[in-house]
């Protein structure tokens, strides 16, 4: 019982008053609820049919040892996502992503989240200018550059993934 409260505080600390700007629609496909422009984590909980969001997050256990190090590091870059609200890809990375952010306490006004539809597209042109094919994408940007990308699964986890490619970002200095 402590974890979940310990969890439910950690993801209040993640509510930013970050700006919105999406649609809704359903998948034609599976009938998901689709959104589709920016969104926040806010979002995604006042919608009920995401159950997949919540339970996500309290069933992941990421790696101590690497949620160390993005501690101390991860602060240093921003964090771009795509998602699909109706990809089971997306369900099952990016409550672990939320999870991973809030564990390290990442300052969440450095993540911006985007939905997009089947087609891959958000409600602007964010998706063409990051070049997204499939989804989860999470892209790590510092100094204005990327400096690596998680797209669609993971190697090893979410925790070990974004240490590699900030290890392999550290080693270029």
């Amino acid at each position: 019982m402590r974890g979940v409260i310990l969890i439910a505080l950690l993801l209040m600390s993640m509510v930013v008053k970050a700006q919105t700007d999406f649609n809704t629609s359903t998948d034609k496909e599976n009938g998901s609820v689709v959104f589709k422009g920016q969104i926040t984590y806010n979002d995604l909980r006042k919608e009920p049919s995401f159950k997949w969001l919540d339970k996500g997050i309290i069933d992941y256990k990421p790696d101590g040892v690497d949620l160390a190090f993005l501690g101390k590091h991860l602060k240093e870059y921003e964090v771009v996502t795509f998602m699909g609200t109706w990809c089971e890809d997306s369900q099952n990375l990016i409550p672990k992503l939320l999870k991973v952010l809030a564990a390290v306490d990442y300052p969440m006004h450095q993540h911006t989240m985007y939905g997009v539809d089947r087609t891959k597209m958000a409600k602007y042109t964010e998706a063409k200018f990051y070049e997204i094919s499939r989804v989860p994408t999470f892209i790590l940007i510092k100094d204005n550059q990327e400096v690596g990308r998680i797209t669609e699964s993971v190697n090893k986890s979410i925790e070990a993934d974004l240490k590699a490619i900030i290890e392999k970002d550290l080693a270029k200095k």
